[in-house]
């Protein structure tokens, strides 16, 4: 498949591949960097914390994260010590979530594929992620709060779950007009 980064977009909910689940990223080569650094990118434009391949219409377990934090919060770590943002944009090539922790923490969250729709969703407040870099090498990362958050929600897309699957039933009622609206409009782009 030839891929041209620069006509590279965010698609719209409901498009199809919003909900198939993203397959692993073979080789880390000239076109899978080009790719992310063009999700980076958009991100970026969209004022986003995140973006999965799939929300380019791209089915790769691939997504870019960059969360961001103002230089006199960075140093203030809590005690554990757990990252709670990023130092750039961060590139994860098929990853792995595990050992989430046992609290569940409600919070609005929004997506840039489903514009204009933000609602309740519970997630564990810590998450490791292991995953691949631009280089090949696999890492992991412990996060927490918006960080880990940001995580589960883009790790989500790779598997086709979104937001509005996770919402609280208050935020699937408060939504629900909203939602149907999309769906029946279809536009993609």
């Amino acid at each position: 498949m030839s891929i041209d980064p620069d006509q590279l977009r965010i698609v719209r909910y409901p498009a199809p591949c919003l909900r198939s689940p993203a397959e692993p990223v073979g080789e880390v080569d000239d076109t899978v960097r080009a790719v992310a650094r063009r999700m980076v990118d958009l991100m970026h434009e969209a004022e986003g914390i995140g973006l999965a391949a799939p929300q380019v219409n791209l089915p790769w377990r691939l997504f870019v994260a960059d969360v961001w934090a103002p230089e006199e919060e960075r140093a203030a770590r809590d005690e554990d010590g757990l990252p709670w943002f990023t130092d750039g944009p961060l590139v994860c090539i098929n990853p792995v979530l595990s050992e989430p922790s046992r609290d569940l923490v409600p919070l609005d969250e929004g997506c840039l594929s489903i514009p204009g729709i933000a609602g309740e969703v519970r997630r564990p407040s810590e998450i490791t992620l292991t995953a691949t870099d631009l280089d090949g090498n696999r890492f992991s990362l412990r996060a927490r709060d918006l960080l880990a958050r940001c995580f589960q929600h883009e790790n989500d897309h790779l598997d086709g779950v979104l937001i509005i699957d996770r919402f609280t039933y208050r935020a699937r009622l408060r939504n629900q007009k909203a939602i149907k609206q999309m769906e029946e409009g279809g536009r993609f782009l």
